[in-house]
């Protein structure tokens, strides 16, 4: 019965995923309290990765800090800009600037206090991964393991012909 339920759950939401196309037109602040516009992302000419995370998800910081370590090195070959969309709640995003200047993360952060973008493009759990190239969503990913990143890099490299 807990498979059927799994597979029902994992059916509902990747259906729901293959009917997002394009990054969703939703309003999101970054950690100097600008607004910037998801759907803007779209019109990008590199690849974009959006990195779904929380500050009390371990899987999240682990991918994160991963991918830290070979970022510059990613954005120098390939261009790649990488979004870390915050999911914390009213709650505990206080946490999460410091967190992120703590840890050196060189990347734009975006908060998603009221997962209204989380709900746009039903994101089930954390971390989840998606990249956007020239408009469309074109690779999603759930969870991390221990070198997801290198699958990361190999899908980006792909999209632009390396």
């Amino acid at each position: 019965m807990k498979n059927l339920i799994t597979f029902i759950s994992l059916f509902v939401f990747s259906v729901g995923m293959s009917q997002q196309k394009e990054l969703p037109n939703v309003q999101l602040k970054d950690l100097d309290g600008k607004m910037v516009n998801v759907a803007d992302y779209n019109n990008a000419d590199k690849p974009v990765i959006l990195s779904f995370w929380a500050t009390w998800c371990g899987p999240c910081l682990k991918e994160l800090n991963a991918i830290k370590d070979v970022y510059r090195d990613w954005q120098d070959e390939t261009g790649v800009e990488l979004i870390a969309v915050s999911v914390d709640d009213a709650k505990s995003v206080k946490r999460v600037k410091p967190l992120v200047n703590g840890k050196g993360w060189d990347y734009k952060v975006l908060l998603d206090d009221n997962h209204e973008l989380k709900r746009a493009m039903n994101v089930a759990n954390v971390p989840f991964t998606a990249i956007v190239y020239k408009g469309k969503i074109v690779y999603k990913h759930t969870s991390y393991t221990p070198g997801a990143e290198k699958e990361l890099l190999k899908q980006v490299k792909a999209l632009i012909g390396k």
